[in-house]
């Protein structure tokens, strides 16, 4: 694997070897000094066009765990402020001498044109409404933690779907795992097109979460909304919101997960988000985990050099190739 751009990169077989190899560093993260030396003398460099609190610090923190050296670009001290096209902005920090480029931007389809500047690896970090692959892969694995495997279980992913890149890459995974996937939005948060989405469609979150083993809630993203898509947001709340009295609903075994960041009474109720059926915190600790295993792939696996260093790779991680 050369690249992350989306989930379709992977397929199943790709998903479970994330999975597999993300078990490894789970135990590596437990040891009192959590790093192995496995992508020693390999940088990787954030080129986040857009803000990000959890996607940039639990990729910084797999690269360091992994002894990789990094280097942060921040748009706001950058030359883009000058004008400087993102395609100069990706070659200059390439002839730096970095071997893995994260990025996120708010256009669809970004990473995927660095892939044609660049001789670097691309990791998609979040591309406009399109993907976030590593998010689904670290709720893949929480998943699989709590219920085994997705094979006939039941996902509902409610809420703000247009606007959601989580949902576009979520759909992917969990549907190449066995899993049914239902949205649960009104039709004004649904993508203008569902071709080619294994997913079934509701617009009764009531009638939903009775059969649910998932209720994975999205964010509303206001900041994406140009335009009044639900009455209000008090309206949104009581038809859609993961409210205390529609929690109740789910199965007593049902879990609820949330991409974060949260937006508390919107469309998750606090309490909610803090019982004992919400993986959300798990989420992000996995997160950490899962991107050390996609980093590994790129660049710790299938290289020539990869069973060159001096220091050898934890037992736990097989070396591919």
């Amino acid at each position: 694997m050369r690249h992350l751009l989306g989930i379709d990169d992977l397929g199943r077989d790709g998903i479970d070897e994330v999975m597999a190899l993300t078990d490894s560093f789970v135990e590596v993260s437990r040891r009192a000094i959590p790093k192995v030396p496995t992508l020693r003398g390999r940088t990787v460099a954030w080129l986040f066009y857009e803000d990000s609190t959890r996607t940039r610090l639990s990729f910084e923190t797999a690269a360091r765990r992994l002894s990789a050296d990094t280097m942060n670009f921040s748009v706001g001290s950058s030359s883009v402020k000058k004008g400087e096209s993102l395609r100069d902005t990706a070659q200059t920090i390439q002839a730096m001498g970095v071997d893995a480029i994260v990025v996120r931007h708010a256009s669809a389809g970004v990473p995927w044109q660095l892939t044609r500047w660049l001789d670097c690896s691309v990791v998609n970090a979040g591309d406009g409404w399109h993907e976030h692959p590593t998010q689904a892969l670290l709720d893949c694995y929480t998943l699989r933690h709590h219920l085994g495997s997705l094979e006939g279980r039941h996902i509902a992913i409610v809420g703000d779907v247009k606007h959601s890149r989580v949902a576009g890459s979520d759909v992917r995974a969990f549907a190449a795992l066995g899993a049914k996937v239902t949205l649960v939005a009104p039709p004004t948060l649904l993508p203008a097109s569902l071709a080619g989405w294994p997913v079934e469609v509701s617009h009764d979150l009531d009638a939903v979460l009775p059969e649910a083993d998932v209720a994975y809630v999205l964010r509303m993203q206001l900041e994406r909304q140009h335009e009044a898509l639900v009455p209000s947001l008090r309206e949104y709340t009581r038809t859609y919101g993961l409210t205390v009295d529609r929690a109740r609903r789910l199965r007593p075994d049902a879990l609820v997960m949330h991409p974060g960041p949260m937006n508390r009474g919107i469309e998750i109720a606090a309490e909610v988000a803090e019982s004992s059926q919400a993986v959300i915190r798990e989420q992000v600790s996995n997160g950490v985990a899962v991107r050390m295993a996609v980093l590994f792939l790129l660049l710790g696996s299938g290289r020539p050099d990869a069973h060159a260093t001096a220091d050898p790779v934890p037992t736990e991680v097989p070396l591919h190739g």
